[in-house]
C-alpha cells in the first residue's frame, strides 16, 4: 500500500516591529502650533557658530539643526539675511553669475511671528513683520510647478537640502541621504503638496534631526536653521 504524504502550509510568524522602510530623503515637518523656527549665525560673543555641534553646545534642546543657505569663504551670508528683525545682509539682486545660488528664479525663506514663507526674490517685500530671512537658490517648486531649468533624469547628483511650505502652512525641511538630482529632489516637495520650495545647499549639507535618527553634528556653515519646542 502506498503511503499518502500530506504537505502542510508553512506559516512564518514575525515577531517585533517591521524595520522602517529606507528612503532617499529624510524630512521634518514643523508644527507651528508647538514649535518655532529661527535662524542663527553668530553666538553671544559675536563668533560664527560654523557647525551644528557649536549650535548644540549653546542649546542642546533642539528638534532640528540644518544649514540654511549659501555663504562666502568667510562664512558670511551670500544673500539676504535677517535675524531678530535686523537686516544683517541685504538682498543679493545679481541676475547673471555662475552657481546654483544665481539660477533664476532664486528665492527667500522667511519667518514672521506666526508663519513661514518661501517666495521668489523678485517678489520678496521687506516688512517690519519679518523676524528671520535667508536667501538661497534656485527655487525648487514655483507656484506648484518645477523650476523650468530642472531636467528629469539629470546626472547632476549631489546631497541636497531644502525647505517647502505645506498646504497647512507648516514648513517642511528635507535632506537627501544619498546624491540626488534637482528634479527628483523638487519632486519630493511637489508630492507633499508644496506650492513653493527653496533649495538651501548641496554636497556640504548636513542635518541634526534626532526624531528621524539623524545626529550629524559636523559641518562648516554660515547661517543655520534651528527648530525648538515652544515652552508651555
Amino acid at each position: 500500500m502506498k503511503k499518502l504524504i500530506f504537505l502542510l502550509p508553512i506559516i512564518v510568524v514575525s515577531f517585533g516591529n517591521p524595520k522602517p522602510e529606507k528612503t532617499n530623503i529624510s524630512f521634518y515637518e514643523v508644527d507651528l502650533q508647538k514649535e518655532k523656527v529661527e535662524l542663527v549665525w553668530k553666538n553671544s560673543s559675536d563668533s560664527i557658530y560654523g557647525s551644528i555641534e557649536n549650535v548644540l553646545q549653546s542649546d542642546s534642546d533642539l528638534n532640528l539643526v540644518m544649514n540654511a543657505g549659501m555663504y562666502t569663504a568667510e562664512q558670511k551670508p551670500l544673500g539676504l539675511y535677517i535675524e531678530k528683525g535686523k537686516v544683517l545682509k541685504s538682498l543679493n539682486k545679481t541676475q547673471k553669475a555662475y552657481g546654483n545660488f544665481y539660477m533664476q528664479p532664486n528665492g527667500v525663506f522667511y519667518i514672521t511671528k506666526d508663519s513661514t514663507f518661501v517666495t521668489q526674490c523678485n517678489e520678496f517685500k521687506q516688512s517690519d513683520n519679518i523676524q528671520f530671512a535667508t536667501q538661497s537658490g534656485p527655487m525648487l517648486i514655483i507656484n506648484g510647478e518645477y523650476h523650468p531649468k530642472f531636467k528629469k533624469g539629470s546626472n547632476n547628483l549631489n546631497i541636497r537640502n531644502g525647505v517647502g511650505i505645506l498646504p497647512n502652512g507648516n514648513p517642511i525641511f528635507a535632506i537627501s541621504n544619498t546624491p540626488i538630482n534637482f528634479y527628483d529632489f523638487a519632486k519630493f516637495f511637489k508630492e507633499k503638496g508644496c506650492k513653493n520650495a527653496l533649495y538651501l545647499d548641496g554636497a556640504i549639507s548636513r542635518a541634526y534631526i534626532p526624531s528621524k535618527g539623524l545626529y550629524d553634528k559636523k559641518g562648516k556653515f554660515g547661517v543655520m536653521i534651528i527648530v525648538k519646542s515652544i515652552a508651555n
